[in-house]
């Protein structure tokens, strides 16, 4: 007969309900991230999630508290994926302008394929409380500390002026490339028109940013 102590059975008994709230989660993020991608985030319900994950709506409001937590919870996995593309991206040898160009076009590249759901991020950052505002900066802060550590570099090699206002540079390039959903979704810009597009933006920037680097020796 098999010796097995109490505490031994109550362990692995958590494990298997551990092991299954996992799994539950794991489906109702993929049901999720499939109809938010689909229909963006008003018109995709909690029943039709749970209907798309095999489940109950109770069983989905065991895991998340609403529609709006399970919505970031989607956006975070898919920022983390994003994140990792785009930084294998920017491994590429080159310029700083050509690494940040390769960045972000996998950047599209990456969720063009979603476009209701990046819609639905860019629609619903008008409404955010301050809180979930908060946790959406955190969650694109890998994106923007790419971008941060690629226009160091850039400062660095003389590529932009060594005293030039990163931040400032970066939130202009991040604008351009947010701002390019717009085209793909109401202009029907493809992944080549929005990464040509792109560039001609970097390359203004940076030439503005390189001016003022002459500007100032001339002074």
């Amino acid at each position: 007969m098999r010796d097995v102590s109490p505490s031994a059975d109550a362990g692995a008994v958590m494990n298997r309900r551990q092991a299954a709230k996992v799994r539950t989660r794991g489906k109702v993020l993929s049901s999720a991230r499939e109809l938010f991608a689909q229909r963006g985030y008003d018109p995709a319900t909690i029943r039709d999630i749970a209907k798309g994950a095999g489940m109950s709506t109770g069983a989905v409001f065991a895991n998340f508290q609403d529609k709006a937590e399970l919505f970031e919870a989607v956006l975070a996995e898919d920022l983390d994926r994003v994140a990792g593309e785009m930084k294998t991206a920017a491994e590429a040898e080159g310029s700083a302008r050509k690494r940040l160009g390769a960045a972000l076009t996998a950047g599209y590249r990456a969720t063009l394929d979603h476009l209701p759901l990046v819609q639905a991020v860019v629609a619903r950052a008008w409404f955010h409380p301050a809180e979930a505002e908060r946790r959406a900066r955190e969650a694109v802060k890998p994106l923007t500390a790419l971008m941060g550590e690629i226009l160091s570099g850039a400062a660095s090699r003389g590529e932009i002026a060594r005293d030039a206002d990163l931040d400032l540079i970066g939130g202009m390039i991040w604008t351009a490339f947010v701002s390019g959903f717009r085209r793909a979704a109401y202009e029907g810009h493809d992944l080549k028109a929005l990464s040509s597009t792109l560039e001609r933006q970097i390359d203004l920037i940076f030439a503005g940013a390189r001016q003022q680097q002459a500007q100032l020796s001339a002074a």
